[in-house]
Formats: C-alpha cells, structure tokens, sequence
C-alpha cells in the first residue's frame, strides 16, 4: 500500500490565505488547478508569441505539483513567509524536505516520472512561469475578493501587480493585458464578451 496520492488528496483540506478574511475560501487543490491552467496558458503564450523552447504541458504539470509539500507543512500566510530572510530561507528548507519526503514514498519505479516535478529546477525559464502564474493567481484572488465587497484585499492586490508588473516577461504582460480584465466581470459581462 502506497501512501502517495492519499497525501496528494489532502491538498483539499489546506486552505489558503490564512490571516485574511476570506469571502470565498480557496484550498491548495482549487489553486492548483488555477494555476496550472494559467501557467499553461503563459506556456503557450512563450511558444507561440516568443518561439521559446518549452514543452507547456511540463510547465502544466510543474504548476499542479507546485505546492504538494503543503500537504506536510500546511500553508504559511505569505507575511509571515516572507518576513525577513532567515524566516524565508528556513521555509524554503522546509518545503525542499517535505517534497523530498513526498518523493521518497513513490515506488522506484515511479520516481524519475515526478521527481522533476516534486523538486523543479528552480532555474528553469519553465519554473519562472509557474511562479508567474501563481502571482497571477493571487491576483485574481484579489479581484474576486474585491468584487464581493471584501476590502481586506486591496492592498494585498496593489502589492501583487506590482510584484507581477516588475516581471520581465512578455508573456505575462500579454496575459495581464488580454485575460486578467475579464476576471472583473460579473458572469453577464462575461456572457455578453463571448458572444462578441
């Protein structure tokens, strides 16, 4: 018996955004589905548009494993994550061993198919995609948030399309500007957009 996706399924029970006040709550699976449509939409934006050499179906696959280590160490409110360097670089220890630990319950066999996405190259033009996705996410988070009224979230949303804007990728910038304004809209704007 092996325990590995039994842990994997526990990524439902991780929730998001710990010390804000959620009106629509997000767990780790939810996001990581997000976020790897989004990143797979940034990967094909890079081929397409900017003829880099990607596969984003691994980009797909990275943005789905991105966060598993939470199902060990839980998720820690980005404040606190990010709260001086010490704090950050002990969480990063952290996260390496809880994925490690991850990958250690696969079967042999198994291990060279989802170690390169358990412990990514963290240098990869592959993983800058992810990480772009996952601050578009926080993003549209924010905007959700905001469009039901919670002002909890305004300045975690100034904070992130700045954080996304200071990124020096074009095809971030082409989706912000083409997909994340329709995140703004109510499902009648929406509906009335794609009949355009």
């Amino acid at each position: 018996m092996n325990p590995f996706f039994a842990y994997l399924n526990r990524l439902k029970l991780i929730q998001r955004w710990g010390l804000m006040r959620n009106t629509i709550p997000e767990n780790d699976m939810e996001h990581s589905m997000q976020c790897a449509m989004v990143a797979h939409a940034l990967a094909v934006l890079s081929t397409v548009r900017y003829h880099r050499d990607i596969d984003p179906q691994t980009v797909t696959t990275m943005a789905l494993y991105h966060d598993v280590g939470e199902v060990l160490t839980g998720d820690l409110p980005t404040p606190v994550k990010y709260k001086n360097a010490e704090i950050k670089k002990a969480y990063k220890t952290i996260e390496a061993m809880a994925n490690e630990q991850l990958a250690g319950m696969l079967p042999d066999d198994l291990k060279p198919a989802y170690v390169p996405y358990l412990m990514p190259n963290k240098e990869s033009y592959e993983w800058k995609l992810v990480k772009a996705a996952d601050r578009i996410c926080a993003y549209i988070k924010c905007v959700e948030e905001k469009k039901a009224g919670n002002l909890e979230f305004i300045q975690a949303q100034a904070a992130v399309e700045k954080s996304i804007s200071e990124l020096d990728m074009p095809e971030v910038k082409d989706f912000m500007a083409e997909f994340a304004p329709a995140y703004e809209l109510s499902l009648d704007e929406v509906s009335k957009q794609s009949e355009l």
